[in-house]
C-alpha cells in the first residue's frame, strides 16, 4: 500500500514538472522569435569597413551609405558644387561636395534687395581674380561638371547630413574614371577650399586631406 502511494506521489511530481515546462515553453518561444525579427542578421563587416548591400538597400563604407548607378539630373540650379542626382530607386535628392566651393556662376538679384555680389567678392579675393573672372571660373566649373557627369552612371557617398535644412546633402563623388570629383575642381583650380569637410570613405582622415586638397589648389593658382 505505501509503495503504491509514493508511486502515485512521484507520478503527480511529474506532471507537474511536465506542465510547468510546457508553460514554460510557450512563454519563452513568442519572445524568441520577436527577437529574432526585431534584430535581424547583420551582413559581415570587412577589414575596409564595407558591408554588403542587401536587396533594396545601399552598402554601408565606414558609415557612409553608397550608391551605385546614381543619374544626373538637368536642373537650373545645378551648380559646379551642387546638383541634383537620381537614386537607384527613382529619388531625386540635392547633393553637395565635401570640402570645396566653386564660384557663383552668375551675378545674381534676389527678394528684397539682397544680391550675391558681396560672395563673389569674397571668392574673387581668395582665388586672386577679379569678380568677373571669379564668375567665369564658376561657369566653367558647372559646365564641366555637367560635361563629365550626365549620362553616366555615378556612385556617391553620403552621410544625409544638412547642415542648412535645405535637403542639401554633402556627399562624396566618384567621377566615372575613378578618382573624387572635389579632388579633381581643386586639381584643376575650379574651386576654394572652404566648406564642410569629413573623412574619405576609404579611411583619409578629414585633417590630412584639407591639407592635400589645399595644396593642389596653391599649385593650380601659382599656375595660371
Amino acid at each position: 500500500m505505501a509503495i503504491r502511494a509514493k508511486t502515485n506521489s512521484w507520478q503527480v511530481i511529474l506532471l507537474l514538472v511536465l506542465a510547468v515546462g510546457l508553460w514554460g515553453v510557450e512563454k519563452w518561444r513568442p519572445g524568441l522569435l520577436r527577437g529574432w525579427r526585431d534584430h535581424p542578421a547583420v551582413p559581415p563587416v570587412a577589414a575596409d569597413g564595407k558591408t554588403q548591400a542587401s536587396a533594396g538597400k545601399p552598402a554601408v563604407v565606414n558609415g557612409y551609405e553608397r550608391f551605385d548607378g546614381c543619374q544626373w539630373v538637368d536642373h537650373r540650379q545645378n551648380d559646379g558644387d551642387s546638383f541634383r542626382l537620381r537614386l537607384p530607386d527613382g529619388r531625386v535628392e540635392q547633393f553637395r561636395l565635401y570640402f570645396v566651393d566653386t564660384p557663383e556662376s552668375a551675378f545674381r538679384q534676389y527678394g528684397g534687395g539682397r544680391n550675391n555680389h558681396q560672395r563673389i567678392h569674397e571668392q574673387a579675393l581668395e582665388m586672386r581674380v577679379s569678380d568677373k573672372e571669379v564668375v567665369e571660373i564658376g561657369q566653367d566649373a558647372k559646365h564641366r561638371v555637367e560635361a563629365m557627369l550626365k549620362g553616366k552612371p555615378l556612385t556617391i557617398y553620403t552621410e544625409w547630413d544638412d547642415p542648412f535644412g535645405d535637403r542639401r546633402f554633402h556627399a562624396f563623388v566618384e567621377m566615372p574614371g575613378g578618382g573624387w570629383l572635389h579632388e579633381w575642381l581643386a586639381r584643376e583650380g575650379l574651386v576654394r577650399v572652404h566648406t564642410k569637410g569629413a573623412p574619405l570613405p576609404d579611411g583619409t582622415p578629414e585633417s590630412a586631406h584639407r591639407r592635400e586638397l589645399q595644396r593642389l589648389a596653391r599649385k593650380a593658382l601659382e599656375s595660371k
